[in-house]
C-alpha cells in the first residue's frame, strides 16, 4: 500500500485485516489483531509455528512452545539456514547459535558457535534453567551440553560439504575478511594483516538475504500475557570460524518482557546486533507504540548507517497484536507466520522499505 503526498503524516485507516499506519507520507505498515495464546515467527516456517502452538494445546508452558517450535525448524533444517547440515564456515564446519528468553523472569539462555550438538535451542534452555549464566560458546558450550545429556554428532552433511568445496573452487567467495593479505576478494588464505591503509568494510556482494541467512525467530504469548522469545540458526554461510551472530545476543536476536511484548530479528546479524532492534521494538511497544510501528522504528537507525543492509523484525504485544518491518533488496517482501487458533497458521507479508 502506498500513499500520495496529499495524505497527512500518521494517517490511520481501519481495514478488515488490521490497522494501516502511514508514516511520513511514504511508508505504510500494518498492525494485525489476533487473540491469545499466539505464536509468531519469522519467515513462512509454518511447521515450526504449528509445532509451537501444539504445545499450548497440550498444556505446555510458553517456554515449551518456543523451544518446540524452534526445535522443529532445527529438525527440518528450514531453508538450510537453521539446524545442522548447511552453511559451513571457512573451514567447512557447521556451528549453531541459539537463544531463549523468559519475559517474566528476564532469564536468558544462549549458545554461540556451538559445535557438534544439533539441538541448539534446547541447549540454550539448559543454559537458562541450569546455570546462572546467559551465554556459553564454542567447545566448552559443547562440553556443557554433553554434561546435560546431549549427544555429540557431526553437523556436516553432503550438502554442506558440497557448499564448502564450491566455495573453495570459487576462490573463497563471498569472503568476510578485510584489510588482510592476500586480497580476500580474490584469494583464499591463510591470511595475515595487510600493511595497506585500512579500508572501510562493505556488505556488498556478500549475498546476505533470503535463503542465505533467514534465522527463525519466534515469539509466543500465553493467555496470562507471559512472553517468551527464541532464535536458532546455523549462521552466516562461509563465516570466519568462531563468528557468533546476532541470534544469541539478548536484545539483538530477540527480546521478551512481560507487560510489553516480544520481538525477534532476522537478516545481516553482524550489522543488526550493533543496534539491538529487538530490544528497541519491545521498549517502544511498552511506551504504547503499535507492533508494526515499533518494528519499523527499530530498524530505522540501521538503515541510516547501513542503507544496503538486509533484515527484518517481528513484534508482538501482550494483547496479541503483531506486525513486522523489513529493509533490503535481498528480501523484497518479508513473510512471517502467525497461529492464534487451533485451525490454521496464517501468513502475513510486508513490503520492505
Amino acid at each position: 500500500m502506498t500513499v500520495g503526498a496529499d495524505h497527512m503524516m500518521n494517517k490511520m485507516s481501519a481495514t478488515t485485516e488490521g490497522l494501516w499506519i502511514c508514516l511520513f507520507a511514504a511508508i505504510c505498515v500494518q498492525t494485525s489483531f489476533s487473540s491469545l495464546p499466539i505464536v509468531v515467527n519469522t519467515w513462512p516456517f509454518t511447521n515450526a509455528t504449528e509445532a509451537g502452538y501444539n504445545e499450548f494445546l497440550r498444556g505446555g508452558s510458553v517456554i515449551d512452545v518456543v523451544e518446540k517450535g524452534c526445535s522443529k525448524c532445527e529438525v527440518l533444517r528450514c531453508d538450510g539456514s537453521v539446524g545442522e547440515g548447511s552453511d559451513p564456515d571457512e573451514d567447512g564446519e557447521v556451528t549453531l547459535d541459539a537463544m531463549i528468553m523468559d519475559g517474566k523472569t528476564m532469564d536468558v539462555g544462549s549458545v554461540g558457535c556451538l559445535r557438534n550438538i544439533s539441538s541448539a535451542i534446547s541447549v540454550a534452555r539448559m543454559v537458562m534453567e541450569r546455570t546462572g549464566h546467559t551465554l556459553l560458546a564454542g567447545e566448552l558450550a559443547t562440553k556443557f551440553a554433553v554434561e546435560m545429556g546431549f549427544k555429540e554428532s557431526d553437523l556436516s552433511s553432503n550438502k554442506s560439504d558440497t557448499m564448502y568445496k564450491q566455495w573453495i573452487e570459487n576462490n573463497c567467495q563471498p569472503n568476510y575478511r578485510v584489510n588482510v593479505s592476500p586480497d580476500p576478494e580474490k584469494s583464499c588464505g591463510p591470511y595475515h594483516p595487510s600493511t595497506n591503509v585500512l579500508e572501510e568494510s562493505t556488505r556488498k556482494d556478500k549475498g546476505i538475504g533470503y535463503l542465505n541467512h533467514d534465522t527463525i525467530g519466534m515469539v509466543a504469548v500465553d493467555t496470562n500475557g507471559h512472553v517468551v522469545s527464541g532464535t536458532t540458526t546455523n549462521g552466516l554461510n562461509h563465516k570466519i570460524p568462531g563468528r557468533v551472530g546476532d541470534s544469541p545476543i539478548v536484545g539483538a536476536g530477540s527480546y521478551a518482557q512481560n507487560e510489553m511484548g516480544g520481538a525477534a530479528a532476522t537478516g545481516d546479524g553482524d550489522i543488526m546486533m550493533r543496534f539491538l532492534p529487538s530490544y528497541t521494538a519491545v521498549q517502544l511497544m511498552g511506551s504504547g507504540m503499535t507492533p508494526s510501528k515499533a518494528a519499523l522504528f527499530s530498524i530505522k537507525p540501521i538503515i541510516n548507517f547501513y542503507p544496503e543492509f538486509n533484515g527484518a523484525v517481528i513484534a508482538v504485544n501482550t494483547k496479541g497484536e503483531h506486525g513486522a518491518a523489513c529493509h533490503g533488496s535481498g528480501i523484497g517482501t518479508f513473510h512471517y507466520s502467525v497461529k492464534d487458533n487451533p485451525d490454521k497458521v496464517n501468513l502475513f507479508s510486508v513490503k520492505c522499505v
